[in-house]
C-alpha cells in the first residue's frame, strides 16, 4: 500500500516568468511586474530579487536606479497570465490525479504512488511544463499540504534539488535544522499580524511552532492554527476544496480598481461602478449564481492633505436575488449616490456582490421568484464582446473604449494606467507572437 502524499507545484516568479515566454530577450535579465496603474512591484524575477528589490516597493521610488541596473519593468498583463496558467494547470493534470488549483500559479496534486515514483513523476511533469508552456515550476512533496509548502520553498531556494524536493529527504539530511531555518512568517496561513503575536510568545521559527501543544494553540488563537501545528507534525488536517478547480466563489464576488486620475464627477463614478458591476455580474452568471446584496466602496488618497482622507461603504439589499446586470448596476449606482461626497477626489472604487447562492437551488413562494436575467441581456452582451471585441457593448459603456491596443475601458479618464503592457499573445489575434527564420 502506497504512502499518503501531497504534492504542491508552484511556478517560479510566475508573472515575471510569463513575461519571458514570448520575449526571449528577457532571459537572465532582472524583470519586475507592477501593480495596477504601474504603482508597486508585485512580482520579481530571481535576478531582480538579487538586486535587493522588495515586493511592494513603489516603482517611482526606484525607477531611475533600477533602470540603470538593467531592470525591465512590465505592467500587469492579466489576460496573458490567466491564459498561461490554464495551460500550465492542464499539463500538470495529466501527470497526477486529484488536482486542486489553489491559486493562479500553484496547485496541489494527490499522487497514488510511493515517494520515489512521485519524485520521478514530478520531475517529468516539471520538464513537460517548461517545454510545453515555458514556465519554470518547483515541486514540494510531503505527507501534508503545509509540509508540501515547506518542501516547495526548499526546492526554490536550493538549486541542487533540481526543482523537486521530498520533505522526508530534507528531514533525514538536516533533521530539526530544516524547520529551524524557516521563519514562522513563511509558514502557510501565518500572516503578518499573527506572526507578531507568535514572536511575542517566543515562537520564531517553524520548528518552534511545530513543538507547540495543538490544544493550547487552539484555545489561544484558532482551530486553523491548531491544524497548522498538526500538519507540521505530519498529520493531514486540511481538506481539499471541491470548488477550487472551477474558481467558484461561495461568499462574495469583487471587482475593484484604482483610478489613473482622481474622479470628482459623479457621472464618471456612475460609469465606473456600472462597468465594475457588469464585470462582477459576468462572473456571477458564469458560475450560475444569484446575489442578494450589492455593496460599493470608494476612497480618496490616504497621502493627500491632512484630514482630507475619505472613504465610504454602502450596501443595497435587492428585493429578490438576481443575476440581472441591469438590476445590479442600478443598485450599485444608487448605493453610491446615497453616500458619496460630490466634492471628494476618489482614487479607488469597487463593487462587491454578496449573499451568493446557486440559481438552481433557489426556491421560494410563487410571486417572490428571483429576478433572473430572463431576457438574457448579460448573455447577449458577453457574446457581442466575444465576437466584436471587448467593451463594444455594455450598460453605460459609451465612450470608454480606447483605440489601437485599447483594452476594455482605456478610453475613460478613470481607467487603469498600464503604460508598459506586453502583448497579450495568447488571447488577441492582433497581438500574437510572430516567429521569423533568418
Amino acid at each position: 500500500m502506497s504512502e499518503s502524499l501531497q504534492v504542491l507545484a508552484d511556478a517560479n516568479s510566475f508573472f515575471a516568468s510569463c513575461e519571458r515566454v514570448f520575449d526571449p530577450r528577457l532571459a537572465n535579465k532582472p524583470v519586475v511586474v507592477l501593480s495596477n496603474n504601474d504603482g508597486c512591484v508585485v512580482a520579481r524575477s530571481a535576478e531582480a530579487k538579487q538586486l535587493g528589490i522588495k515586493e511592494g516597493t513603489p516603482w517611482f521610488t526606484i525607477r531611475e536606479e533600477a533602470q540603470q541596473a538593467g531592470v525591465v519593468a512590465r505592467s500587469s498583463n492579466y489576460e496573458l497570465y490567466a491564459s498561461l496558467s490554464a495551460r500550465m494547470m492542464s499539463v500538470m493534470s495529466r501527470f497526477m490525479p486529484g488536482q486542486e488549483i489553489y491559486s493562479i500559479d500553484e496547485c496541489f496534486l494527490s499522487p497514488s504512488t510511493n515517494a520515489l515514483q512521485t519524485v520521478q513523476i514530478s520531475t517529468a511533469m516539471r520538464k513537460a511544463v517548461l517545454q510545453g508552456v515555458g514556465i519554470p515550476v518547483s515541486v514540494g512533496i510531503a505527507p501534508t499540504k503545509t509540509l508540501a509548502k515547506v518542501a516547495n520553498h526548499w526546492a526554490k531556494r536550493h538549486p541542487s534539488s533540481g526543482g523537486v524536493s521530498l520533505f522526508s529527504d530534507i528531514e533525514a539530511r538536516y533533521g530539526a535544522a530544516a524547520l529551524a531555518s524557516i521563519p514562522v512568517s513563511d509558514i502557510w496561513g501565518v500572516g503578518r499580524r499573527l506572526t507578531r503575536k507568535l514572536q511575542a510568545l517566543g515562537i520564531i521559527t517553524a520548528l518552534d511552532l511545530q513543538r507547540q501543544d495543538p490544544v493550547s494553540i487552539r484555545h489561544r488563537f484558532s482551530i486553523t492554527l491548531e491544524r497548522t501545528v498538526l500538519e507540521l507534525n505530519g498529520i493531514p488536517c486540511i481538506a481539499g476544496d471541491a470548488s477550487a478547480n472551477d474558481g467558484k466563489r461561495k461568499s462574495e464576488i469583487l471587482c475593484s480598481r484604482m483610478f489613473s486620475k482622481p474622479v470628482t464627477d459623479m457621472a464618471q463614478m456612475n460609469q465606473a461602478l456600472s462597468v465594475y458591476a457588469q464585470k462582477a455580474c459576468r462572473r456571477l452568471r458564469r458560475q450560475s449564481s444569484l446575489c442578494s446584496h450589492v455593496s460599493v466602496f470608494c476612497a480618496t488618497s490616504p497621502f493627500g492633505p491632512e484630514n482630507s482622507y475619505q472613504s465610504f461603504h454602502a450596501t443595497t439589499t435587492l428585493r429578490d436575488p438576481s443575476d440581472d446586470p441591469l438590476v445590479i448596476s442600478k443598485a450599485a449606482c444608487e448605493a453610491m449616490h446615497a453616500r458619496a461626497d460630490p466634492h471628494a477626489r476618489y482614487i479607488r472604487a469597487g463593487v462587491l456582490l454578496l449573499g451568493l447562492q446557486d440559481a438552481k437551488d433557489f426556491t421560494t413562494l410563487h410571486g417572490f421568484e428571483a429576478r433572473c436575467d430572463d431576457h438574457n441581456l448579460g448573455g447577449v452582451i458577453d457574446e457581442a464582446n466575444r465576437k466584436f471585441g471587448a467593451a463594444r457593448v455594455g450598460i453605460g459603456y459609451g465612450g470608454i473604449r480606447g483605440k489601437g491596443r485599447g483594452d476594455e475601458d482605456t478610453g475613460a479618464v478613470w481607467t487603469m494606467r498600464r503604460e508598459m503592457l506586453s502583448p497579450r499573445a495568447t488571447t488577441r489575434w492582433d497581438e500574437m507572437a510572430v516567429a521569423r527564420a533568418d
